[in-house]
């Protein structure tokens, strides 16, 4: 699955280690979903879309 989450990430100027606090996960979580080699589960693809206000397919694509 394809996902624009560094793009997000860096456009408000938040660390990896950033986002994964907002997220409570690692950050190695943060950096293998930005990767593709990490398929979030439906409640963290929800925690991620919700911190930058979009919806899921904002964030992600299939």
């Amino acid at each position: 699955m394809n996902n624009r989450l560094k793009e997000l990430r860096t456009k408000h100027g938040w660390s990896q280690a950033d986002l994964a606090d907002q997220l409570g996960v690692s950050r190695q979580t943060v950096i293998s979903i930005e990767r593709g080699k990490y398929d979030p589960s439906l409640p963290l693809a929800f925690a991620i879309a919700s911190v930058f206000h979009l919806t899921i397919e904002g964030v992600f694509q299939p």
